[in-house]
């Protein structure tokens, strides 16, 4: 992707002066009324919506406003309702009171013309299809990560918003940390040289005992949140707690470890890192061209997504990609000319980068100079998100109809560069992957791997096109 234009990068910095909450001038967003604000839908209101999505986006009340809410389980709706009409009327007073409506079916909520844009934090099975449904039905999206569960439906999802012509932000906020993102502008600038080798290190799952056949709870609609996987019994480990105690109902969930909702970390962490990698290297609209893999895999038990893995992605500039669970959580770029090291971590103000941002521990170099050197004029800068806030960057975009940090495209590269990597830990063999046609080279049984039969009536195939 080419660098951002000036003019669109002083645009993003001038956006949104520092406090809370984040009020945008008028020039970009118009006045603060409820007629100027984004009316926001959200689908999902689980463990990441609560923690994250909700929590990051809720608090710029002078750009937008929740209106309305979905879920398929009836006490998180009920719970999600109470989460954001709570925070309007603490922080807005009660003269700017909201109430939320709920819809149990989030076609419903997609059918709601009051609604401009939908954040979607739905489990992985369920993001390719309403993340579709919602750019026909006119709305800009935020979807959580990864794009999809198979390489086919991350197409059709990148393929329809482009035809849309609607504003999508996938959820790898890495590319909105100041960190990631000096990495990538001293990579791509040539600091280390020419890259050779990344290095990734991503958690691993345990896997699980065998669960018992459990009655559906009456709150929770489970054929539907099933979706277009088969049919399975219920068990609570196979989706998400029930607990009575708010806190416990929105522990880790079990269906991360379950490969029919998902791949495991190498999707789960590994969007964020490969997203960061691609971005360093200048290869955000392509991919590897070979991939050889291995892990284990639990042969007993409901969790079953891959455990111990070691992956190795082969790209066209001459880098080799190493991603394994004994690799420290971060990325190390290793070039000609030395190394760069960047991860997520606490921010220490002493110490900042050419643009005054504070970077700690959370980047290193073999020359540390390199980091607070600066850049020459005519270098290649990257999109820099307002106050380094990867849902006001979505909000920002849905305004100036400009491109986020992280558009559909660039999304669905980074998320089937772990697919194509998932693939090859089932085959364990050397594969060819072209990464225009999306096809693997002479290999039928990897080809087969792109797409997954979808339960009617739910999945990407089933989408309406009008």
């Amino acid at each position: 992707m080419p660098s951002v234009a000036p003019h669109r990068r002083n645009f993003l910095r001038a956006t949104v002066a520092a406090g809370f909450p984040a009020i945008v001038p008028s020039t970009v967003f118009g006045k603060s009324a409820p007629s100027n604000l984004i009316q926001l839908g959200h689908i999902g209101c689980g463990r990441i919506a609560r923690g994250h999505d909700i929590a990051e986006t809720i608090r710029h009340t002078g750009v937008a406003r929740y209106v309305a809410i979905s879920d398929l389980d009836s006490v998180r709706l009920a719970d999600g309702k109470q989460l954001i009409e709570g925070y309007y009327a603490k922080n807005l007073g009660g003269a700017s009171a909201v109430t939320v409506k709920t819809y149990p079916d989030y076609k419903e909520l997609l059918a709601d013309k009051s609604i401009d844009a939908v954040l979607i934090s739905t489990p992985d099975h369920w993001h390719a299809q309403p993340a579709m449904e919602a750019a026909l039905a006119g709305k800009d999206v935020y979807l959580q990560k990864p794009t999809s569960l198979t390489i086919q439906e991350g197409r059709q999802m990148a393929d329809c918003v482009k035809a849309t012509g609607r504003v999508l932000q996938l959820g790898s906020q890495q590319r909105s940390d100041p960190a990631f993102r000096l990495a990538s502008e001293l990579v791509r600038n040539g600091r280390i040289g020419r890259i050779k080798e990344i290095y990734i290190g991503l958690p691993e799952d345990p896997s699980g005992p065998v669960e018992p056949e459990m009655p559906v709870p009456a709150n929770l609609n489970y054929d539907m949140w099933l979706g277009s996987t088969p049919k399975v019994f219920y068990t609570q480990n196979r989706v998400h707690p029930q607990t009575t105690e708010l806190r416990g109902r929105y522990d880790r969930p079990g269906w991360l470890r379950c490969e029919q909702f998902g791949a495991g970390m190498i999707t789960g962490w590994g969007v964020h890192h490969v997203d960061i990698a691609h971005w360093a290297m200048g290869v955000d609209e392509s991919g590897p061209i070979e991939v050889l893999a291995d892990a284990h895999f639990p042969k007993s038990g409901l969790w079953d997504v891959h455990g111990p893995y070691h992956v190795r992605l082969k790209y066209a500039n001459g880098a080799t990609l190493y991603m394994s669970e004994k690799y420290p959580n971060g990325l190390r770029f290793v070039g000609e000319s030395g190394w760069i090291w960047v991860t997520r971590g606490r921010y220490n103000p002493a110490r900042v980068d050419a643009n005054g941002h504070p970077l700690g521990n959370a980047i290193d170099a073999s020359d540390p100079r390199m980091l607070t050197a600066g850049f020459k004029e005519g270098e290649i800068r990257l999109h820099a998100s307002p106050q380094n806030d990867h849902h006001l960057d979505w909000l920002v975009s849905i305004k100036s109809r400009q491109p986020p940090a992280a558009p559909a495209e660039v999304g669905h590269r980074s998320c089937s560069a772990c697919l194509v990597s998932h693939i090859g830990m089932h085959l364990a063999r050397p594969l060819k992957w072209d990464p225009a046609k999306e096809q693997f080279l002479n290999d039928a049984e990897a080809n087969s791997m792109l797409s997954r039969p979808q339960r009617a009536p739910y999945g990407s195939s089933h989408v309406r096109k009008s």
